[in-house]
């Protein structure tokens, strides 16, 4: 197979990293806006180069592309590639506007494409075995989950950027471009929000969009749960999830698992993970290149085997909806039902 590489930034240079580690898999192009770094990516593997995305999207051989552009060209780009008969395989997230995201599923559909977007975590040993534990009820009923994504990003990270910290571009601060990983996890992990309340602020950084947020969920499921997300939390944190259920309560710190903590005076609970505690050496951190080549390698195999990729643009979908709905709570100072409203 034969994959293109669309977008000239750090990302794409994980995408293409990923992809050179699946055999069977050429990278026959690479396309951006940015000659010099397009240079650099394509001389690794001797690819192609393009700076016009209508010529990149003609090359053959090429039968998918990896798009790695700025966030609000996701659906734009991806659109232009289903038309052109290629599979798509889009960076988080799918779009910023769940209209335009809805608009790449149904072209893609149409043209009988596959529709996948890098959420690397859900392949994340840990996050794997998390999921596994909540299918089969060993958390019991779901009750409350806890998320931080308490990190810090210099003014620079902002101002040397074209696009990061725009409406337009990057569709949103804190929560659609850093922690929209964990908002899928959430989404993952325990289903559907119903109602959310959410506030945003942007108190440190000179941008368009929130460096700050937080937000109360109420899921479908009847759990509850609070999310904080920040770029302006200095030196920053480890992101963590706590998720309790009616059997215990599970800790998740980037990927691993650090504790699982399940009532012991059951006879169902007497495996040897109940009351399991201190589990950082349980499984290796997953970093971004191993990430993007699992989900690389998945969406290769939905291809072959014409099946949905792990996760699908219906799937990708969800988490801008519910970020949607954070943000214009924060705005219009109410709590917003999901699934009822538009944009």
């Amino acid at each position: 197979m034969h994959i293109g590489i669309l977008g000239g930034g750090n990302i794409s240079e994980s995408h293409l990293k990923a992809a050179l580690e699946i055999d069977g898999l050429e990278v026959s192009a690479v396309c951006g806006q940015n000659q010099k770094k397009v240079e650099e990516l394509a001389g690794i593997c001797q690819a192609v180069t393009y700076t016009d995305t209508g010529a990149f999207l003609k090359h053959r051989p090429m039968e998918l592309v990896a798009i790695g552009s700025p966030s609000g060209l996701h659906a734009e780009q991806g659109i232009a590639a289903a038309r052109a008969g290629l599979h798509v395989l889009v960076e988080k997230p799918i779009d910023i506007s769940v209209v335009r995201a809805k608009k790449l599923i149904t072209v893609c559909e149409k043209a009988g494409v596959k529709l996948g977007v890098f959420f690397q975590d859900r392949v994340a040993p840990d996050s794997r075995r998390l999921k596994k534990m909540i299918t089969s009820g060993r958390l019991g009923d779901l009750l409350l989950a806890t998320a931080h994504v308490k990190w810090y990003r210099p003014p620079e990270y902002y101002g040397d950027s074209r696009w990061r910290g725009t409406w337009a571009l990057d569709g949103g601060g804190a929560v659609m471009n850093q922690a929209i990983h964990t908002v899928d996890l959430l989404l993952w992990f325990l289903g559907d929000v119903r109602r959310v309340t959410g506030l945003t602020r942007t108190q440190l950084h000179e941008i368009e969009v929130e460096d700050t947020a937080v937000a109360v969920l109420e899921f479908e499921n009847g759990a509850l749960g609070t999310f904080e997300a920040s770029t302006s939390a200095f030196p920053g944190q480890p992101r963590k999830m706590f998720i309790s259920g009616s059997e215990g309560t599970v800790s998740l710190e980037h990927d691993r698992l650090v504790a699982i903590d399940l009532h012991t005076s059951r006879e169902s609970d007497k495996r040897p993970e109940a009351a399991e505690r201190n589990l950082s050496e349980s499984s290796p951190v997953v970093s971004d290149v191993t990430g993007h080549r699992e989900i690389l390698r998945d969406f290769i195999e939905a291809i072959q085997g014409n099946r949905s990729p792990l996760c699908d643009g219906h799937e990708a979908c969800r988490s801008v909806e519910l970020i949607e709905a954070i943000y214009r709570s924060a705005r219009e100072g109410r709590t917003v039902s999901l699934g009822t409203e538009g944009p």
